[in-house]
């Protein structure tokens, strides 16, 4: 299939490097010189990063939840800052949207200003979730490429695919090259959250998973011939 327009999920981890936390640049740089051969071929593209390099707000016990997923909200809006001025750098044009008022930092999100954004060739970050607590990013990512109508969704992560048991513990964990959205939902196999996998079988939006650290990984994404997973949503 020849994508026209894909959302790009990124890890906050994997952008964090070997540190674990914060930005390594040269990661970032890698990242962001693979979206502007993306974009340079004609396909739009927006982007959706997790706040995990600064904050995973479930792991805490003595903060309320409402308010640590407030914090993480925030993480992801700093992190599209810094991504975003990274691709300005290497000659992109970039626009940042948020679901609530960041005063001079970010453009409140609608539809409507995202597609046009798109198609004037800007590279559109999504940041701060859906802006409400309870929902994480895998949720935020699936429900803007609904509403952009993205071809796609490209999730890079720190795994380079789905597999039928933890590779980090099963060392003959066996990789899918494909999988229906319909099995990834009934077997609830945590490769997302669950609601976040009913929004994407009810409105068919496929996915490919891969590995962020493979050279050039995106850039095959978006081409179809990724050697990561691509989850299927046709019956």
């Amino acid at each position: 299939m020849a994508m026209k327009r894909i959302l790009l999920k990124l890890s906050g981890e994997a952008l964090a490097g070997k540190a674990k936390t914060g930005f390594d640049e040269p990661t970032v740089t890698a990242v962001a010189m693979q979206v502007k051969e993306i974009v340079d071929s004609g396909i739009q593209a927006a982007v959706l990063i997790g706040g995990g390099n600064f904050w995973r707000g479930r792991t805490s016990e003595t903060i309320d939840r409402t308010k640590a997923d407030q914090i993480g909200m925030l993480a992801t809006v700093m992190n599209c800052i810094y991504v975003s001025e990274i691709f300005r750098h290497v000659g992109m044009d970039t626009e940042i949207f948020t679901p609530f008022q960041c005063a001079a930092f970010t453009e409140l999100f609608s539809k409507d200003k995202a597609a046009a954004a798109l198609n004037a060739g800007k590279v559109v970050f999504f940041a701060g979730g859906i802006g409400h607590p309870y929902f994480s990013t895998d949720m935020g990512t699936v429900l803007r490429a609904v509403e952009i109508e993205a071809d796609m969704i490209l999730a890079a992560r720190a795994v380079d695919g789905v597999y039928d048991s933890d590779p980090k513990l099963n060392p003959n964990a066996k990789k899918y090259s494909t999988i229906p959205i319909r099995e990834v939902v009934e077997k609830q196999l945590g490769i997302m959250d669950l609601a976040a996998a009913v929004l994407c079988m009810e409105n068919k939006m496929p996915m490919t998973i891969f590995g962020l650290n493979e050279e050039g990984s995106i850039i095959r994404a978006a081409q179809g011939s990724s050697s990561g997973t691509v989850i299927t949503v046709t019956e």
